[in-house]
């Protein structure tokens, strides 16, 4: 990275007067500077495009102030209107292909041709589904509106900010609104600036050479540091004391005036090698001399220190060490180096525990890290998590992806295992220790060991087709001894008016059931057979035949017969590879259920509901701040991204908790619904109920969303709820929301009883006003 900076810029080195012996280096890249308001913008948009185009909305003709505005009064403008859609610890950080027409400062084109004004663009829409689309890129900027592929593109090469870009914007985001074409901004600066980017001097190195010639007598070389003879230092002047005077007038300070000359040279060659033993204690010198000033003023010191040290290496010698401080480090050291490999002198970065590679990592890419973790943590703050609870949550593991692959418990008694690898005589011989999974075999190899490592679960209808090969499949591995324990679930019509005449699965589960009934089963078998259509009905599933490996229900694909037997061997040995490392980070022991193990696992529920557990989900973002209060005002609302809207609706709503306390909640609900309506009313009812009645510490918000205008007439159910949010406790909203949406209580509203009668009759507790 420091060859490829030194490569990128031109070193420009100034000299500072005389008296002064530090330098000066400025870094200038080989590219022009970029407008600030265009990076300003692609700051933004890494936070959305519906922030980037609101900013456009903001800036269309800001480039008129640049020239009246000095530089540093136009950065500041910018910066201030970026604030606008940025947070502070964002707005901290954003401090750190076609050949354009001649005569243009902005142009469209529209497939393939261009236009200079808006007059030449709409003769151009005109005809635009005659030639080819153009191919747009992923970092292209696309106004929000509907995408349809018969609509003309026009793409826009203009600098936002100036009076060309705003005219051409006006009229391409009326027409992408009315959903009559597809808008398309890219960045085009038509008089880029001569003057070169300044860049941050990091990771380059400023060598000076002296290159005057000295005539040295080699005969008499003497040490660098040696101060000189006494008769050779009578009229030696060191920055301006003349010690061989001194010395005459004040004989009886010798010694204290010989310390004095010593420390003025030094001073004055501060780049003099330092002896071996001096070396000894200079990083924990410098690291006492940092700690010996305020804390507000050490970090400064610390950059001082590095960006300086050749200079100041030689006054921290003379810095006494703070023995504790010492021993301190040294115990850190030690601990890091048993811990994460990091020796005496390495360096290392992390960043809220993450470990930066600083061979792989820039400036750049650090700076996208901080965004993220700033991100992180201001959500924190906004969901209300401070102080040493924030620290807890950043410690937290990080979940590489959304839980795709949920499991149904399958302890359960409708289940018919046919085997057990831990109980049945046929596997007495295979070894039992958990050991032998991290004994070394060749690749491929399934090993034999007896515990429920594997568990198989069929649900079968047994008059269907698929049913048989499975079963001849589940046989296969049986009678080869391989480590499966499989699991039948028969599923048949439960119906008792249906007859064995008109369903195959009915009449084989007579027969099977007359079979049995020569070993007094019959009623055992009968229960096991009704269990498990109530099993499969519970469990959430739509079609047999359905199969779980371990609990994780098995893809359709999957459940081919053909591509089974391939499936299951291959999810065997991934499953070898989870249990491998549970054994070697000793989370199993040989006293510990495997079965039980697995079902205790976070991603087992007691019933697969593709409409909660969707893998593809969509999330309210909870942690932004909202950029505008005007709740009322409809039109101000339309025009913010979904994570400001959502902002605003979960700033202004009232929730129904359990208690009055003041303490952050892991689980918010909101309820969306018309509450004049059945449905609605019951979806509202059950919330509450579950809040009511689980142990969770959750919180359920309501949102009217009635089918029609609301009216006096047909709001009455919801304004009454509103208003007990709003004046009373949380226990007495809660019971009488409850009372106020039963049935009756809202058949006496629809009659016309008034509600303040109403509330009087269902909640004697309320102190209503």
């Amino acid at each position: 990275m420091r060859l490829l900076l030194l490569v990128l810029v031109l070193l420009k080195v100034q000299h500072v007067c005389s008296a002064s012996k530090g330098v000066i280096a400025s870094l200038q890249a080989k590219w022009t500077m970029t407008p600030l308001l265009l990076e300003t913008s692609e700051f933004i948009r890494e936070d959305g495009d519906d922030k980037f185009w609101q900013f456009v909305d903001t800036v269309k003709e800001l480039t008129v102030y640049k020239n009246g505005e000095s530089v540093r009064s136009y950065y500041d403008l910018i910066v201030k209107k970026a604030g606008q859609f940025l947070t502070d610890l964002q707005v901290n950080l954003l401090k750190l292909d076609e050949p354009p027409p001649d005569g243009c400062a902005a142009f469209v084109t529209v497939h393939g041709q261009c236009a200079c004004s808006t007059k030449e663009m709409k003769k151009l829409l005109k005809n635009a589904a005659s030639r080819p689309r153009p191919y747009l890129y992923k970092s292209d900027h696309q106004y929000p509106g509907p995408n349809v592929t018969e609509m003309p593109v026009a793409i826009l090469y203009a600098e936002i900010g100036t009076k060309d870009f705003n005219s051409f914007h006006k009229v391409l985001a009326e027409r992408a609104q009315e959903g009559k074409l597809v808008y398309v901004l890219r960045h085009f600066v038509s008089e880029a600036k001569a003057e070169k980017m300044l860049l941050s001097g990091y990771g380059v190195e400023l060598a000076i050479k002296s290159t005057e010639y000295k005539a040295v007598d080699d005969t008499k070389v003497k040490d660098s540091k040696s101060v000189a003879s006494e008769d050779d230092d009578e009229a030696d002047e060191v920055q301006g004391f003349l010690f061989g005077k001194l010395k005459k007038s004040h004989p009886e300070l010798q010694e204290e005036l010989g310390e004095l000359r010593k420390h003025l040279l030094e001073s004055t060659n501060d780049m003099t090698p330092l002896k071996v033993w001096e070396l000894q204690d200079l990083s924990f010198q410098a690291a006492s001399r940092i700690m010996s000033v305020p804390k507000f003023d050490s970090l400064k010191l610390m950059q001082e220190l590095s960006q300086n040290f050749p200079s100041r290496a030689r006054s921290l010698t003379r810095v006494a060490v703070n023995q504790d401080m010492k021993k301190e480090i040294e115990d850190n050291q030690k601990r890091l180096g048993d811990s994460l490999g990091i020796h005496p002198g390495d360096a290392s970065l992390f960043i809220n525990g993450i470990p930066i590679d600083l061979d792989t990592h820039n400036a750049f890419s650090i700076l996208d890290i901080l965004r993220s973790e700033a991100k992180t943590l201001e959500g924190l703050y906004n969901l209300g998590i401070r102080g040493s609870s924030m620290n807890k949550f950043i410690h937290l593991p990080a979940s590489a992806a959304v839980e795709d692959s949920y499991a149904l418990d399958i302890r359960h008694s409708s289940i018919m295992w046919i085997n057990d690898i831990e109980k049945d005589s046929m596997y007495r011989h295979w070894p039992s220790n958990l050991q032998e999974l991290l004994r070394a075999t060749f690749p491929g190899v399934i090993r034999q060991i007896r515990r429920n490592f594997f568990n198989l679960v069929l649900f079968l209808d047994p008059a269907q087709e698929d049913s048989v090969e499975l079963v001849k499949l589940a046989e296969l591995f049986y009678k080869h001894n391989i480590p499966l324990r499989i699991g039948f679930v028969l599923v048949v019509n439960a119906d008792e008016e249906v007859d064995g005449y008109s369903d195959a699965g009915v009449a084989l589960f007579r027969l099977l059931n007359y079979i049995s009934e020569e070993y007094d089963e019959a009623q055992a078998f009968a229960s096991l057979v009704s269990a498990g259509g109530l099993l499969f009905k519970k469990s959430g599933f739509d079609a047999l035949p359905v199969g779980l490996f371990n609990g994780v229900p098995l893809s359709s694909e999957e459940m081919d017969p053909e591509e089974l037997e391939t499936v299951l061997l291959q999810k065997i040995m991934e499953t070898t590879n989870f249990f491998q490392r549970a054994v070697f980070m000793g989370q199993v022991t040989e006293s510990i259920d495997m079965v039980d193990f697995l079902m205790e696992q976070a991603n087992v529920v007691p019933r697969i509901n593709t409409l909660v557990l969707s893998s593809e989900r969509q999330y309210l973002d909870f942690t932004a701040s909202p950029v505008t209060d005007d709740w009322d005002d409809a039109n101000m609302f339309s025009y913010l991204d979904d994570r400001d809207k959502t902002a605003v609706v979960s700033k202004r709503l009232k929730y129904f908790t359990k208690a009055d306390e003041g303490v952050v909640y892991a689980v918010t609900m909101w309820i969306v619904a018309d509450t004049e309506q059945p449905s609605g009313r019951r979806l509202l009812q059950n919330a509450l109920k579950h809040m009511k009645s689980s142990g969770s510490n959750c919180r359920v918000g309501v949102i009217n969303n009635p089918s029609g205008k609301p009216t006096g007439d047909n709001s009455a159910l919801y304004r009454a709820v509103w208003a007990s949010l709003l004046t009373q406790s949380s226990k007495n909203t809660l019971d009488f929301t409850l009372k106020l949406l039963k049935e009756e209580n809202v058949e006496l509203l629809q009659q016309g009883t008034k509600i303040k009668h109403l509330l009087k009759q269902v909640s004697g507790v309320w102190n209503y006003v």
